[in-house]
């Protein structure tokens, strides 16, 4: 009988951190974090290829890759998005989308005994958030909001400690496990290869044009 080797899987998320991970099967080869919110287009790139040569392999032997979806600000989401984008081009490797709140639940399945929430930051006083089943399966689609229009069910995740006093805040994961993103992140369900932004960006583009007065008419 001929064993074939399980696939070799690369994951990014930089929906709230920049958080890269990299595993064969069930055995995480390596991961790497910078917690800073304001470094994904600089470190990304970088952790990459420092989980790569910590594990002993090429990029070229990559089989597939799997991408955190958000939700999260726009540009540091995108900046994780774009890049497993132009890889999976790049490399001819199928690329796998999933809600980055669907991660966090997997890391508290095991332990959780009733409904609960996943909550991270969304800043401007509001969290993206979303409701799951005891086994961590996706009640509803992600939702940003204000901390106190989320459920009062047992909430974890980032934002748990930052509005303790509006949700339900209960021992469990704080931060996204790169590890579980990329041993579980093949079986989580799949949300496409578009960001989850919820929200329209700061930064948007005019409507219409300026109204400009006419040289003739302005000298008037």
């Amino acid at each position: 009988m001929i064993m074939t080797e399980a696939p070799l899987v690369l994951a990014l998320d930089t929906s709230t951190v920049v958080n890269v991970g990299l595993a064969r099967g069930d055995q995480v080869l390596a991961t790497a974090t910078i917690a800073d919110r304001m470094a994904h287009v600089e470190q990304l790139t970088p952790l990459i290829s420092e989980c790569v040569a910590t594990a002993g392999i090429r990029i070229a032997d990559l089989d597939q890759l799997i991408v955190g979806l958000g939700p999260g600000p726009f540009t540091g989401l995108r900046v994780g998005v774009v890049t497993a984008q132009v890889l999976s081009y790049a490399l001819g490797l199928p690329l796998h989308g999933i809600c980055s709140l669907d991660v966090l639940a997997a890391q508290f399945a095991e332990t959780s005994t009733g409904e609960y929430v996943v909550a991270t930051d969304a800043r401007r006083r509001e969290v993206y958030w979303a409701r799951y089943s005891p086994v961590g399966v996706r009640l509803e689609p992600p939702r940003v909001s204000r901390p106190t229009d989320v459920p009062r069910l047992p909430a974890i995740g980032p934002a748990a400690d930052l509005y303790r006093e509006q949700l339900q805040a209960v021992p469990g994961p704080r931060a996204l496990d790169p590890g579980v993103l990329a041993t579980s992140g093949a079986s989580l369900p799949d949300a496409g290869q578009e960001p989850l932004y919820l929200r329209h960006p700061d930064a948007t583009e005019l409507t219409r044009p300026k109204s400009v007065l006419h040289y003739q008419d302005a000298a008037r």
